[in-house]
């Protein structure tokens, strides 16, 4: 009888890992799926949020403040390998584009101690704009981002002209930055 029990149990065990392993791979589908809907989504245009950005220096800065600039809008953690990673990426392109009226802006997710922001930012010297989102409003405003980096490419008419989850390939984003430019 105590070997039915332990076989039973250990039956029942590995049918409930079966579905979770199911239901672990359903949900990394979908997860797939809705990235790839964001990827997709990102090659269409649609006007950038109202938002008010909290900047380092205690400023705010709106998105309708950038109108008739190309801006990246990049939303980052202290914390994400991959944020760090692309920032001198994202200091050399704005270095390359400012003077043709090019601006960043990076975004601090809630969840980023502001004393750790402050110090990446003026560690790394960063040339551009860096907000810290305290209250997660940008974010959520933003189509309630939560993976980092998420950066949106923002035209001279505040209208979300690409949208990239994780680190750009930055040739490509270069040559939309350049058409972005080009454009009255």
């Amino acid at each position: 009888m105590q070997s039915l029990f332990f076989s039973d149990l250990s039956y029942r065990t590995l049918a409930a890992h079966r579905r979770g392993a199911s239901e672990g791979l359903r949900r990394l589908a979908l997860g797939l799926v809705c990235a790839a809907g964001l990827v997709l989504a990102g090659c269409s245009q649609s006007a950038a949020p109202a938002s008010t950005f909290v900047l380092l220096d205690g400023t705010q800065q709106t998105t309708q403040d950038l109108r008739g600039k190309v801006v990246l809008v990049n939303f980052w953690a202290t914390s994400c390998v991959t944020c760090v990673a692309e920032m001198p990426e994202l200091v050399s392109t704005y270095e390359k584009y400012r003077s043709r009226g090019y601006e960043t802006l990076a975004v601090a997710m809630s969840y980023d101690p502001p004393s750790y922001v402050v110090n990446f930012a003026e560690t790394r010297k960063l040339p551009f704009k860096v907000a810290i989102d305290n209250t997660g409003a940008v974010a959520k405003a933003w189509g309630d981002v939560r993976i980092t980096p998420t950066t949106y490419l923002v035209n001279k008419r505040g209208e979300i002209v690409r949208t990239y989850v994780g680190a750009p390939d930055f040739a490509q984003l270069h040559q939309l930055i350049e058409q972005l430019l080009a454009e009255s």
